[in-house]
């Protein structure tokens, strides 16, 4: 039985792959080569006439891990993180955007395979460990590496730029105004983050990135990106794998957007100490405690809100 689970599941991955460029590039032929447009424009613009005052002095755009389904249901382990942001004064913690989908729709949203959707998030509330749920993984997995992809990403990452700037703008963003902007990205998600930064740094939006155990590429999005802090776990291999798998990330590799990055001193990479990316002990384990007697939750998110708030972030040592 778990072998067939094993190969339904590698064919699910392998059709996942084949498949995964059509939804930014059906957006990209049906309206998102005009939707692109108006939004370089709008980015570009030196002053829109709006003298409206922004109601925030910095505004957070969370972007989740691949466990999401839409932009609105992420997994209960990840909600205490989310709590903390939206606690801190003078921000605007926006949620609502599908790091996974060009267009923001949910996998429940109108989609030939919703049915399927459904019944995997049905499947995952009675019992999260199920293995039906890493179909969801798989999906969104898929859609990190089209965001990776120079011949694709491009078109992914202006998308979801697109849904970020929209996003903003309900919540009273004005993009001439200069007011900081910091995407949070959560493994997938800060991938995702660094490649939407490559439009939405064009103009006068600063542009930070929080990766939470991010599998990162070289991506051209950090040319445009004020900082990044990479938040990483010593035992998390996924995030490791970023570091392997583009080529861009070896030391050697002169020029790339990463080590120029370094370079500048745009990039901290920061030790949070021996989390792994999921299973037990990982960023938002709740059980784990380390040897100063918080949660590895709570390490994590004291580490979110330690970059956000400019003071110094307090890893764990075992």
């Amino acid at each position: 039985m778990i072998t067939l689970l094993l190969i339904g599941l590698g064919i699910f991955t392998l059709l996942a792959l084949t498949v995964a460029p059509l939804d930014a590039l059906g957006w990209w032929s049906h309206k998102g080569a005009d939707e692109a447009a108006q939004l370089v424009n709008d980015i570009l613009v030196e002053d829109d006439g709006d003298d409206t005052p922004e109601p925030y002095e910095h505004y957070v755009v969370y972007l989740s891990g691949i466990g999401a389904i839409d932009g609105h249901s992420v997994p209960p382990e990840e909600e205490p993180l989310i709590a903390a942001i939206a606690a801190l004064p003078n921000t605007c913690l926006i949620r609502d955007v599908f790091p996974y989908s060009v267009a923001n729709r949910g996998l429940t949203a109108q989609r030939p395979l919703s049915w399927l959707w459904r019944r995997v998030e049905k499947t995952r509330l009675k019992n999260p460990d199920a293995v039906a749920g890493m179909l969801v993984n798989a999906r969104n997995a898929m859609q990190l590496f089209v965001s990776a992809d120079r011949r694709y990403g491009p078109a992914y990452n202006i998308g979801t730029a697109r849904e970020v700037v929209l996003a903003l703008r309900r919540n009273g963003y004005q993009l001439d105004g200069g007011k900081p902007v910091t995407l949070i990205g959560w493994s997938g998600g800060a991938q995702i983050s660094i490649g939407a930064a490559a439009f939405l740094g064009l103009g006068k939006m600063p542009v930070r990135v929080v990766s939470i155990g991010g599998m990162l590429s070289d991506d051209p999005g950090l040319n445009r990106v004020e900082h990044l802090w990479h938040l990483r776990g010593s035992k998390d291999i996924l995030e490791k794998l970023g570091g392997v798998m583009f080529a861009g990330r070896w030391p050697h590799a002169a020029f790339s957007p990463w080590n120029d990055a370094l370079g500048d001193g745009r990039i901290d990479v920061i030790e949070l100490g021996p989390m792994h990316h999921n299973g037990k002990r990982h960023y938002f384990d709740q059980e784990t405690i380390a040897e100063d007697g918080r949660s590895y939750l709570q390490v994590t998110t004291d580490a979110v809100i330690a970059v956000l708030t400019g003071q110094q972030v307090k890893a764990i040592t075992s």
